[in-house]
């Protein structure tokens, strides 16, 4: 028995590379085919930690902060933008960017503030909606947080019925804030005149500036720039200059759309807080049960109903994003794939502890508080977000001629500035403010103060790293090892037509041998690899990211590797979960059987990377060869 080694290079399909467009030949059906990726990144723009600022910001200081949330719309869509543009040219999400820039210890670094920010931003929806909740039905404010838990499930259920349900859904839910939120304005009856003014930039004092900061943190989403930069890569369109330049284009209308949507919202919050609290001279209604409760005597009955109804809606459409937008994180940074419902309770429990333990400790009034906290702690994350996506995109290598314009830079890094400077001025007071009433500062110059420091040195070198030696993509195999195949020439002939299940791990070697035992150089053999993406679980084979093409491309190179060495090989993609996928390509075909390699884990493993094996076997109508690792 000869065993020849083979090596598996680690490489990334160029750019250029071309997709299938539609047929369709109307101007407006083609615009429509690329709407979508922004109305799920707009729901993030819209959730309960908007809701407590834009109220705190209304009520304390009337519309004076209305401008704030203009700039922070701009600045939204302005960086929305920026993450389609790099999703769209490169195929890949900012996360896997930044995986293939800096190097792994900077990667588990902006990976730990990615999930403080998804963190952040759950619990905003946990607190928003248990608050909804509380004020609709009178259920106590820990057990809504609990139930919170149950979205799980709703999400894991549109998730199985498609995308086009979860949009469906997303967008009745963005209908009903936004319809509940005329009606408030009905009620209401702003003085135009003073909306206006408001959107003069102007800040009364400090505590203005801690509650605009929470506004930015609010509007602006780190998470979301994620999260936009994959989902526009499942749309297919032509890989021309034409045709990514016409992307671009439509992506942007999309964008501009969505963000004014979300743009109307928090400016509705803000101008029924001024209008309803501030003109009574209510200046401190910070929480969202105050307000509820003081919107019947002023609007009516109506109003805090349709206030209750809204907020619901906001927090359930926003878990959306939060949830999508923490997978595409952790596979981006970590290479790291889960089951989606377990990335989902983890998320969700990361941020119901907390919520528990506060309110249990301070009391239900204390809310209000943490969701603006919530909310700083975003906009603190921005700019390691913000600061590596503006490289990128400015990057003409990186981008193959698709860079931003000199004038889109330098208002890409005003942007930054601004959100950077306001952050430093933040923290800096914080802990100036910590040092001074702290019984044991000492403790503090120990901990806080070196931690704020290494924050500061890592925000410089993404900074100043690109400007000091330009940084290419380190192109490799997404796979968590290094492949090496012993491939095993045999004279046996047992099967005909042998499937063998792939996953460009060291399973492949021992499950490929383990065929070829059984079929020799005779048999007929057919790889097959699944491709497991979030992408691909929602759009199938219509999906065009970053993942499937590298997988295209390894799959390619198995099937030139194998036919070199004189077997005969056949390849199939599938696009989804794999105890799903493959029986369905296994019962379509004639095959004799089906070799699968085997990592042997059990227990907490099975929960978090699933058991494609046990789901399978019971789905297919051939004998199943297991082959453990």
């Amino acid at each position: 028995m000869a065993r020849i080694v083979f090596e598996m290079e680690k490489s990334l399909e160029e750019v250029n590379q071309s997709v299938p467009t539609g047929n369709s030949t109307s101007k407006w059906r083609k615009i429509l085919a690329f709407f979508g990726p922004a109305y799920l990144i707009s729901v993030g723009y819209m959730d309960p930690g908007n809701w407590a600022t834009d109220i705190a910001g209304g009520s304390q200081f009337g519309y004076a902060l209305l401008w704030v949330l203009l700039m922070s719309n701009l600045m939204a869509l302005l960086l929305q933008s920026l993450s389609a543009r790099l999703g769209i040219v490169t195929q890949r999400d900012l996360a896997q960017a930044s995986r293939e820039t800096y190097s792994p210890f900077i990667n588990y670094m902006l990976y730990f503030l990615a999930e403080i920010a998804i963190a952040a931003c759950d619990l905003a929806e946990v607190l928003g909606m248990a608050i909804g909740i509380n004020l609709l039905f009178d259920i106590p404010l820990i057990q809504g947080v609990l139930i919170t838990v149950l979205d799980t499930f709703l999400l894991l259920f549109l998730i199985n019925k498609g995308i086009r349900k979860m949009e469906a859904f997303i967008i009745t839910l963005i209908v009903i804030i936004g319809i509940s939120f005329v009606f408030e304005m009905f009620f209401a009856q702003p003085e135009l005149g003073k909306v206006i003014y408001g959107l003069v930039p102007s800040l009364p004092n400090s505590a203005a500036l801690y509650i605009a900061i929470g506004i930015i943190g609010a509007t602006v989403m780190p998470h979301n720039l994620y999260l936009h930069s994959s989902l526009v890569q499942t749309r297919k369109f032509d890989r021309t200059k034409e045709g990514i330049q016409q992307a671009i284009k439509y992506n942007f209308i999309d964008s501009t759309i969505a963000l004014n949507l979300a743009f109307f919202v928090n400016a509705a919050i803000l101008i029924l807080a001024a209008t309803t609290f501030y003109k009574n001279g209510m200046y401190h209604v910070a929480e969202i049960q105050d307000a509820h409760r003081l919107m019947e005597p002023l609007l009516g009955k109506w109003a805090p109903i349709l206030f209750a109804i809204a907020l619901i809606a906001a927090g359930q459409s926003s878990t959306v994003t939060g949830t999508l937008a923490g997978q595409i994180i952790m596979e981006g940074y970590l290479n790291l794939r889960i089951q989606p419902w377990v990335r989902r309770i983890i998320t969700r429990l990361v941020a119901i502890v907390p919520a528990v333990v506060v309110i249990l400790l301070f009391g239900e009034s204390i809310t209000g508080k943490l969701l603006i906290l919530s909310q700083v702690i975003l906009s603190l994350q921005l700019g390691f977000a913000i600061i590596p996506l503006i490289h990128f995109v400015s990057d003409k290598q990186k981008m193959n001629g698709f860079q931003i314009s000199k004038l889109t830079q330098i208002a890409s890094w005003i942007v930054a500035l601004i959100i950077v400077s306001l952050n430093a001025k933040l923290v800096y007071d914080e802990i100036s403010d910590w040092l001074q009433t702290a019984k044991h500062p000492v403790v503090l110059w120990f901990t806080i103060v070196p931690i704020a420091f290494g924050f500061l040195i890592l925000l410089l070198y993404i900074i100043l790293k690109p400007f000091v030696a330009k940084v290419k993509w380190n192109i490799h195999n997404h796979s968590p090892h290094h492949l090496k195949l012993t491939v095993s020439v045999l004279e046996t002939n047992q099967k005909k037509n042998i499937a063998i299940a792939v996953d460009f791990s060291n399973a492949d070697e021992v499950a490929i041998n383990s065929a070829f035992n059984l079929g020799g150089l005779t048999a007929k053999y057919t790889l097959i690899h699944v491709v497991e993406t979030v992408g691909a679980l929602f759009y199938g084979k219509n999906v065009a990211d970053h993942e499937t093409t590298i997988d295209e491309k390894l799959l390619l190179n198995y099937h030139q590797m194998l036919s070199e060495k004189g077997y005969q090989v056949d390849t199939k993609l599938g696009f989804g979960k794999p105890d799903t996928v493959i029986p369905e390509i296994i019962n379509s075909g004639d095959f004799d059987v089906l070799v699968m390699g085997t990592h042997g884990h059990t227990g907490i493993k099975d929960l978090l990377f699933g058991t494609t094996v046990n789901k399978l076997r019971h789905k297919i109508s051939i004998p199943l060869l297991i082959v453990k690792n």
